[in-house]
This record gives structure tokens, C-alpha cells and sequence, in this order.
């Protein structure tokens, strides 16, 4: 099964990766925090923080940048978006 890893710089403390997954509420949502607002997380880093939380790039898959914006003349964001799926634990679950 694969989930939809997220990229997005917080309101509160900069950089954080997540992944959605099946859960209805955000709050149970895997994350990883990078507790800065510069530079965006290299890719090396963003794998350590995937595998960190379990998850781990498929195969072929790369990160999708998309806009989001509050309007004409609100402020730009970026969300990187990218399919992940579990780290097989080795022991057949």
C-alpha cells in the first residue's frame, strides 16, 4: 500500500515532513520536523526523516512540487509531494 508523503513549511516552525495515511485526523498523521524555515530540506535528508518515520521512497517516484496560495495577493506556499510505502519490518507482516 502506498501513502502520500508531504513536505510543507509550517506555520510555527519551519520545514516538516508528513505522511497521510488512512487515519481521518492530521494529529495521527506520521511527521518529522526539520525546526528550520531555511534552506528546504536536502533529499538526503528528507529520506533519513522518511526512514525515520518508517516509510520509504517508491520505486520510480519523485517529488511533485505544487502552489498553493491564498489568492491574488496572498503569500505563495509550496507543498512537495511524494508516494511512499512502509519499510518492510523483515519478520512476514
Amino acid at each position: 500500500m502506498t501513502h502520500s508523503a508531504r513536505l510543507a513549511k509550517s506555520c510555527f516552525a519551519g520545514w516538516e515532513i508528513y505522511i497521510v495515511t488512512d487515519s481521518p485526523a492530521p494529529g495521527d498523521w506520521p511527521e518529522h520536523g526539520f525546526d528550520r524555515v531555511s534552506p528546504v530540506p536536502t533529499l538526503a535528508e528528507r529520506t533519513v526523516a522518511l526512514a525515520a518515520l518508517g516509510y520509504e521512497v517508491v520505486d520510480g517516484a519523485t517529488w511533485e512540487w505544487h502552489e498553493l496560495d491564498d489568492g491574488d495577493t496572498g503569500p505563495v506556499r509550496f507543498l512537495g509531494v511524494l508516494d511512499v510505502r512502509r519499510i518492510p519490518s523483515g519478520d512476514g507482516r
